[in-house]
């Protein structure tokens, strides 16, 4: 497999290659430079399989001429050994032909966990093979953090720099972070908000040299291995209702597009899926880009949904690759234009999106009223991301007879502000965080300056 970047002028690369470079050296995001496809017949004859194995079957084209398959079996295998429920990634019916996908039985009780746990042991695999070590440095809009700490505090190959925006996360999201103290991982607090956070790694990908000769890996979702593992549940949650011989349908909570772009990857791939629906908060550039080409930046609302407050969708570059045909200097003059100033898509490339996908908008007010609703229908607790999932689901359903799956991106126990505006019970934490608030935490606040970040990263390494 070779993977090739949406703005064209990177050079080509292996799976390991990517792994380790995460951005490409022209700004853009490797992809594919094919995608494996899989017929109806053996979709179908994986009906059976377990969560690890289906992992395998579909990942594998990915890493072919890379891993060994019996490595990789064993990093898949080691890496869902965590996980708190058998079939990983299980499924709750909330209505007649609606069902949850709860993606956060993971150590870090979010979906981040399905990538990230495997991430950092592939990582680890690699580095080890080519005896290098690396430094991840890493934006987090809240889950993203804990899960990539979790994942490569272990490793000795590797030290860990997350920023997250100063005061803009729940407080579990940060104590899962800045309680992990270990000596190759580093908490920063920038005094801005997430799309701060995403552009000085992005600029700092760009130009390395303030590491001395040192080299950056990427554990967000710019990494291509991270979409890769987020596939999978796609394929499991499908086959689960009935799939490949009935379509389906998904709706996703999502502020960077990296999951709900692997939704889509899996539609390319041969899964018979009749919609995605993007689900965002206030912060909806993505809602505005499908439903009216308005790609403009707007101010950044602080929500009771922080995982989705994003204004700059990194992954959505790699959809508007395939919505301009591959054309890696099409992409690059547009993202180029964006930074600058608010862009509109040409005709084909809007209406391929929107071909491609529903979206809809969802206020703090209504996602406490459907963590409200639900609850007192079903007695089932949501988090406000996956509320926000649920209701996008409702509104945008077009066919009754085919399944539609909200993916639940975190546990409700992390954003007790929403369930308790909702005026539920806040959830008691889960028997491995009991502990979480009195842990001794450690983090740095640095104001919203790259130098500032820089020269700290530089100071511990």
């Amino acid at each position: 497999m070779r993977y090739i970047s949406t703005r064209g002028d990177a050079p080509i690369l292996s799976f390991s290659e990517v792994l380790l470079a995460g951005l490409a050296n022209d700004g853009g995001l490797y992809v594919p430079e094919t995608l494996p496809r899989f017929s109806t017949d053996e979709i179908a004859s994986w009906a059976g399989l377990s969560y690890q194995e289906l992992a395998f079957k579909i990942m594998s084209p990915f890493v072919a001429g890379d891993i060994p398959e019996d490595d990789f079996r064993r990093m898949i295998n080691e890496a869902y050994a965590g996980f708190n429920h058998k079939s990983i990634a299980p499924m709750v019916q909330t209505a007649n032909n609606e069902w949850i996908l709860e993606l956060f039985r993971g150590p870090t009780l979010a979906f981040k966990d399905f990538a990230l746990q495997l991430l950092g042991r592939l990582m680890d695999y690699v580095l080890q093979e080519r005896n290098e070590k690396l430094v991840i440095l890493g934006a987090t809009s809240g889950d993203t953090g804990s899960a990539a700490i979790e994942g490569c505090r272990h490793s000795e190959r590797l030290n860990i720099f997350i920023l997250h925006p100063y005061q803009r996360v729940s407080e579990v999201q940060r104590r899962q972070m800045t309680t992990v103290i270990d000596d190759n991982v580093f908490n920063i607090a920038v005094k801005g908000n997430f799309d701060d956070c995403q552009e000085m790694v992005k600029d700092s990908f760009a130009d390395q040299s303030f590491l001395n000769g040192g080299k950056l890996g990427a554990v967000n979702s710019i990494n291509w291995a991270r979409i890769m593992a987020q596939i999978v549940y796609y394929f499991s949650s499908a086959l689960s209702v009935g799939a490949p011989h009935r379509k389906v349908s998904f709706s996703v909570p999502t502020g960077n597009f990296g999951d709900i772009f692997a939704g889509y990857l899996a539609k390319q791939m041969g899964l018979p899926i009749d919609q995605l629906v993007v689900a965002t908060n206030q912060n909806d550039i993505l809602h505005r880009i499908i439903g009216e080409n308005d790609m403009s930046r707007k101010s950044l609302n602080v929500t009771l949904s922080p995982s989705m407050d994003i204004m700059v969708s990194s992954n959505f570059e790699r959809l508007l690759f395939d919505a301009y045909k591959r054309n890696g200097a099409e992409i690059k003059t547009l993202m180029k234009n964006f930074k600058q100033k608010n862009v509109v898509l040409d005709t084909a490339a809007w209406s391929f999106i929107k071909a491609n996908f529903d979206s809809y908008k969802v206020d703090d007010k209504r996602t406490c009223e459907i963590i409200a609703q639900v609850f007192t229908e079903t007695q089932y607790l949501l988090d406000p991301h996956t509320a926000i999932g649920l209701e996008a689901a409702r509104a945008c359903w077009r066919d009754k007879s085919i399944p539609m799956i909200t993916l639940a991106t975190a546990h409700p126990v992390k954003f007790p502000e929403a369930v308790e505006k909702a005026g539920c019970d806040i959830p008691a934490l889960p028997e491995h965080m009991a502990d979480l608030f009195t842990r001794a935490e450690s983090y740095e606040v640095l104001d919203n300056d790259i130098t500032d970040v820089q020269n700290f990263v530089t100071k511990h390494i």
